[in-house]
């Protein structure tokens, strides 16, 4: 299984981030929860959100208000909407899939497998 995310190398502020994760050999309709995860410079690894295999979705209380995760079956991929973005929200953004049983974690090794991500600087 591989995952790979696609979007854009920078933001400005009060802009929507917006990244897409491209799933290859599993599909997203099984029984994992497909998730976004970020990391801050300096700070830990922060679970965003989730989209299970059924569509329903899971946001972190703290980012929920700004946050919107979908999915697209067809390309088998799922995409991360990040609005009113900060200079605070300069992250590496990941997508993954937490082992089976976990629903989320701050841990990468909760993860397998994960994308690199791609740094996502906000700044004007």
């Amino acid at each position: 299984v591989q995952l790979q995310e696609s979007g854009p190398g920078r933001v400005k502020p009060s802009q929507t981030l917006s990244l897409t994760c491209s799933v290859s050999g599993a599909s997203i309709t099984t029984d994992y929860f497909w998730t976004w995860i970020r990391q801050s410079p300096g700070k830990g690894l922060e679970w965003m959100g989730a989209i299970g295999n059924s569509g329903n979705t899971y946001y972190s209380p703290s980012l929920k208000s700004r946050t919107s995760i979908s999915r697209d079956t067809s390309n088998n991929q799922f995409t991360l909407n990040l609005t009113a973005v900060t200079p605070e929200d300069t992250a590496v953004y990941s997508c993954a899939r937490p082992r089976r049983g976990i629903f989320s974690s701050t841990y990468l090794d909760a993860f397998d497998p994960w994308g690199q991500g791609p740094p996502v600087p906000v700044s004007s």
